[in-house]
C-alpha cells in the first residue's frame, strides 16, 4: 500500500498539494507560536531601571497580603502610604538619604504620562546630563529629552523653563526639579535612598508592615510599573495561546476537509481498485499511507518555515506594545517536536473520515457516469453536526440561564463559535441547495443559460460547492463573531455610561486629579449642583481564597444621586455612609444590609455594611464607597448638574474657566459618553488580528486547493460545453460564477452562525439589564467574503483557461 500511495502521490500531485501547504503552514504557525510561547515562559527578569544604583530603597508597602487556607494571596495597592517623617528621620541617622517624590505633571505639548522628580534621586538610574546643567531655581527644570533647554514650558505646577536633559531610558517620561521646589509640590515622601547596611536598614525600619525595604533585584519594585513586563508576558502567552487553539482548529479542519474532497473525486480510481481484488481495509490503509507520507513531508517543513518565521513574529510584538522592548526568541526546542507530532497528527485525523469514506466504495462505482452526487450526507455526519448544533446551541441556552455575564468574558466569546462553525460545516450540504436558488434567483432568470447553468452546476456538485463554502464559513463565522461582539459589548458599555450619567457636564483630568481648590472653584460657578468622585480600589476575599480586586469610586451620595443614575436592584444611594459600601451582584456578599470585611486602597482593612446593590451590567459598574474610605485617592472627575432655572450659558462659561485653569477637559453629557467609548484592547486587537489573519489565510489555502483540484477533474465537462456551442469566454464566465456562488453561500451560512453567536451576547446582556443592539461588523465581513471571492475566483479560471486551451474534443473524448 505505501507503494502504490507513493505513486498516486506523484501522479496525482494536485490533489496532495492543498493538504501538504495546509499542514506545512500549520506546523509552521504553531512552530512559530511555540517558539514565541517559549520565550515568555523563558523570559528573564527586568533589573531595577529608576534606582539600579542605589544601595538600599525603603518605600511604603505597595503589596497587600492576606493569609488564606491555601496561602498567602497578594495584590498591588492603588494608594500605598507614604512614609513617616519620623522613620525618614531615623534612616537618616544611619547614613545619607535621598527622598523621591513622584507626582504627575501635565505640560501642554508634553507627554502623556508625565511624572515629577526631584533632581537628586536621577543619578541612581543614573541619569547623566547629555545636553545644559542641572536645575538650581524654582522654575527650572530637566527633562528626558523630549523638550529641548531653553524650552518654555507650561503645567499644572507652573510655568518652568528647560535647562537640561537627559537620555530617555524607556520607561519614563519624567521633569526633574530641584530637591526644595519637588518637596514643595509633594510633600509626602513616597521612596528613600540610603546609603547604610542593609541590616541595619531593616532593623531601623523594624516589623512595619507599611514600609518595605528593597535591596538587589527587589530593587525594580520602586519602579514605575514594575509588574508591566510579566502582566505583558502573561497577555502575550493568553494570545499566542489563543491563536494556536484556531490554527490546529481550522488546520484540522481544512485538512480534513480537503482530504475529505479528494476521496470523493477519486471514487472511480477506488472503485477499480476494488474491481482489481483490492478490500476495503487495504484501500483504507492506502489514504493512510497517503496522509503519512504527505504529513511528514509538510511536517518538516513546516518546523523549518516556523524557525524562520518567530523572530519577526517577536519582533512584531514588541514593536506594537504587547510584549516587553526586550522580548526575543530563546533557544527551545520542544516547539519543533510539538509542532512536527501535530502536524502528522493533524495529516493522520483528517485522513480518517476521508479513509472510510474510501473503504466503502463498491467496484460498481468504476461503471458511474451520473454527474448528480448522492448521499453526500452519511448517518454519521447527521448526526456530529446535529449534536454539535445543540451542543452549542443547548451550552448557549445553559450559560443565558446560569451566568450570563460568563458570555462577555474574551475566553468564552472566543472559543464558543467554534461549536458552531463546526456544526454548520457538517451540515452544510444541506443548506447548499435551498442557498444556491437564494443566491442565483436573479442571475437564472437574466437572458442567456449562463446564469441557468450555474445554478444547476451548484447545485448538481453539493459536495464541490459545500467544500468550497466551508473554508469561507469558517473565516466569515470568526470575524462577524469576534469582531461583532468586541463592537457590540463596546456600545453596551457607551450605553451604560450614557443612562447612568445625569449630569449636563462632566470635568475630566488626568492622573494627578484635581486639587482642592480646582474642585471648590468649580463649586463656586453660579447655579450648578457638583459631586466630586475620585477613583479607588477595594479588595474583599470570597470563599476563603480568592482575594477579589473591584474598581470603585469614592463620592459623596447625596450629590452622587443628583448627578448619576445607578442601575440598583436594591437599596438607595443616599443610604450610603463612611460605614457602607455600594457593590454588584457580581460580589459574593451582596445582601443590603449584611456586613462584608474589604481591604481599603491603601491596605486599611474595614467591616463595612452593604448599603444598596447594583447589576453586574457589562462588568465595569464597579464599587462605590465615600471619601473618608478612599485615603490618598485624589478627586479625578467632577460631574455638574445645572440647578433648575439656571442661566446654562453663563454656567457652562465658568465651568469651562475652572476648568481650564485646573488643567482639566469639560465636557457635555454627551460628549462624555462618546469620550468614554471603549475601544478594544490593543493586546484583544492583535489577538484577533493573528486569529483573523490565519484563519484567512488557510481558507485561502483551501480554497485554491479544492478549486483546482475540482476544475482540473471537470476538463470533459468543459470541453463539452465548448462542443455545444459556448464560447471560451462564456465557459470562463460560468466557471467563475459557479466559484463566486459557492463563496456566498459559505458567506452567508457565515453570517448566519455570527448572528447566532451575536444573539447569544444581546440576550446576555438583557439579562444582565443593559441596553443596546447588535453590532455587525459588516466591512469586515465584507471585505473578508471579497478576498475568498478573489481567491476562488482566481484559483477556479486559472486551471478552467489551461483546460481550455486544448481543443474540444481532445478532453471530451478522453477516459477516466
Amino acid at each position: 500500500m505505501l507503494t502504490t500511495a507513493l505513486r498516486t502521490a506523484r501522479t496525482r500531485w494536485i490533489t496532495f498539494v492543498g493538504s501538504f501547504v495546509a499542514v506545512a503552514l500549520g506546523v509552521g504557525l504553531i512552530t512559530t507560536m511555540g517558539l514565541a510561547l517559549a520565550a515568555t515562559l523563558d523570559a528573564p527578569d527586568a533589573g531595577p531601571e529608576r534606582f539600579a544604583r542605589a544601595p538600599v530603597v525603603v518605600q511604603g508597602n505597595d503589596l497587600l497580603r492576606v493569609p488564606t487556607p491555601a496561602g498567602d494571596r497578594t495584590r498591588t495597592l492603588a494608594h500605598p502610604k507614604p512614609l513617616t517623617p519620623e522613620l525618614v528621620r531615623r534612616l537618616a541617622d544611619l547614613g545619607p538619604v535621598t527622598e523621591d517624590r513622584s507626582f504627575p505633571v501635565r505640560a501642554d505639548g508634553g507627554p502623556q504620562r508625565l511624572v515629577g522628580h526631584p533632581w537628586p534621586v536621577a543619578a541612581f538610574a543614573p541619569y547623566a546630563l547629555d545636553a545644559g546643567r542641572a536645575p538650581c531655581a524654582d522654575d527650572e527644570v530637566v527633562t528626558t529629552g523630549w523638550a529641548r533647554p531653553g524650552t518654555r514650558l507650561t503645567t499644572d505646577r507652573g510655568a518652568v523653563t528647560v535647562v537640561g536633559t537627559v537620555a530617555d531610558r524607556g520607561f519614563e517620561a519624567a521633569l526633574f526639579w530641584t530637591d526644595t521646589r519637588a518637596a514643595a509640590l509633594s510633600p509626602a515622601v513616597h521612596r528613600i535612598v540610603v546609603a547604610a547596611d542593609p541590616a541595619a536598614v531593616r532593623a531601623a525600619v523594624g516589623q512595619d508592615p507599611d514600609v518595605r525595604v528593597l535591596t538587589g533585584r527587589d530593587r525594580r519594585y520602586a519602579d514605575p510599573d514594575p509588574d508591566r513586563d510579566a502582566e505583558a508576558l502573561l497577555a502575550v502567552n493568553a494570545l499566542l495561546g489563543t491563536a494556536g487553539g484556531v490554527t490546529g482548529f481550522v488546520s484540522v479542519f481544512v485538512v480534513a476537509s480537503t482530504f475529505a474532497f479528494a476521496v470523493a473525486q477519486r471514487r472511480k480510481e477506488f472503485a477499480l481498485l476494488r474491481t482489481a481484488g483490492a478490500t476495503p481495509g487495504q484501500v483504507r490503509r492506502m489514504v493512510y499511507a497517503e496522509a503519512l507520507v504527505l504529513g511528514t513531508a509538510a511536517s518538516a517543513a513546516g518546523c523549518l518555515l516556523g524557525g524562520y518565521g518567530a523572530p519577526p513574529l517577536a519582533r512584531w510584538l514588541a514593536g506594537n506594545g504587547t510584549a516587553p522592548p526586550r522580548f526575543a526568541v530563546g533557544d527551545a526546542v520542544w516547539p519543533y517536536y510539538l509542532a512536527f507530532w501535530t502536524g502528522l497528527f493533524v495529516a493522520l485525523a483528517g485522513a480518517v473520515a476521508a479513509s472510510w469514506r474510501a473503504g466503502r466504495v463498491g467496484p460498481g462505482e468504476a461503471l458511474r457516469e451520473a454527474a448528480v452526487e448522492t448521499k453526500v450526507m452519511t448517518p454519521g455526519r447527521w448526526v456530529l453536526g446535529a449534536g454539535l448544533l445543540l451542543a452549542g446551541l443547548g451550552t448557549l441556552a445553559h450559560a443565558l440561564l446560569t451566568d450570563p455575564s460568563d458570555l462577555l468574558h474574551r475566553k468564552t466569546y472566543t472559543s464558543r463559535p467554534m461549536l458552531l462553525i463546526v456544526a454548520f460545516a457538517l451540515l452544510a450540504p444541506v443548506l447548499v441547495r435551498p442557498l444556491v436558488r437564494l443566491v442565483a434567483w436573479l442571475p437564472a432568470r437574466l437572458p442567456g443559460a449562463g446564469g441557468m447553468l450555474v445554478r444547476e452546476n451548484a447545485t448538481a456538485g453539493v459536495r464541490r460547492t459545500a467544500a468550497v463554502a466551508a473554508p469561507v464559513l469558517v473565516t466569515v463565522a470568526l470575524a462577524g463573531s469576534l469582531l461583532g461582539t468586541t463592537a457590540t459589548l463596546n456600545e453596551a458599555r457607551t450605553s451604560e455610561i450614557r443612562q447612568r450619567t445625569t449630569a449636563d457636564f462632566v470635568i475630566t483630568g488626568g492622573p494627578g486629579g484635581f486639587a482642592p481648590a480646582a474642585v471648590e472653584r468649580v463649586r463656586a460657578v453660579p447655579g450648578t449642583e457638583v459631586s466630586a468622585s475620585a477613583t479607588t480600589e477595594v479588595h474583599v476575599l470570597e470563599e476563603g481564597v480568592a482575594l477579589i480586586r473591584s474598581e470603585a469610586r469614592a463620592a459623596d451620595p447625596r450629590a452622587l444621586a443628583r448627578t448619576a443614575d445607578l442601575p440598583l436592584v436594591a437599596g438607595r444611594v443616599t443610604d450610603l455612609d463612611d460605614g457602607s459600601v455600594i457593590v454588584t451582584e457580581e460580589w459574593e456578599r451582596r445582601t443590603v444590609g449584611s456586613t462584608v470585611d474589604v481591604r481599603l486602597g491603601d491596605g486599611t482593612p474595614r467591616t463595612l455594611r452593604i448599603a444598596a446593590v447594583m447589576s453586574i451590567g457589562t462588568g465595569n459598574n464597579g464599587a462605590y464607597l465615600t471619601p473618608a474610605n478612599a485615603p490618598g485617592a485624589p478627586v479625578d472627575r467632577i460631574d455638574v448638574r445645572l440647578a433648575p432655572g439656571a442661566d446654562a450659558a453663563a454656567a457652562e462659561e465658568g465651568l469651562a474657566e475652572a476648568a481650564r485653569e485646573a488643567g482639566g477637559r469639560l465636557l457635555t453629557r454627551e460628549q462624555w459618553a462618546a469620550d468614554g467609548h471603549p475601544g478594544t484592547k490593543p493586546v484583544t486587537r492583535t489577538g484577533f488580528l493573528l486569529v483573523l489573519g490565519i484563519a484567512l489565510l488557510y481558507t485561502g489555502i483551501a480554497l485554491a486547493g479544492t478549486l483546482v483540484m475540482a476544475t482540473a477533474d471537470r476538463a470533459r465537462d468543459l470541453a463539452a460545453l465548448r462542443l455545444a456551442g459556448a464560447t471560451r469566454w462564456q465557459v470562463l464566465r460560468m466557471v467563475a460564477g459557479e466559484s463566486l456562488t459557492a463563496v456566498l453561500v459559505g458567506a452567508a451560512t457565515g453570517t448566519l452562525v455570527a448572528a447566532l453567536n451575536l444573539a447569544g451576547i444581546q440576550g446576555a446582556l438583557r439579562l444582565l439589564h443593559v441596553t443596546g443592539g447588535i453590532v455587525i461588523p459588516w466591512e469586515a465581513v465584507g471585505a473578508t467574503t471579497a478576498a475568498c471571492a478573489a481567491v476562488a475566483v482566481v484559483s477556479a479560471l486559472v486551471p478552467a483557461a489551461l483546460c481550455l486551451r486544448r481543443r474540444g474534443v481532445d478532453p471530451a473524448g478522453v477516459r477516466d
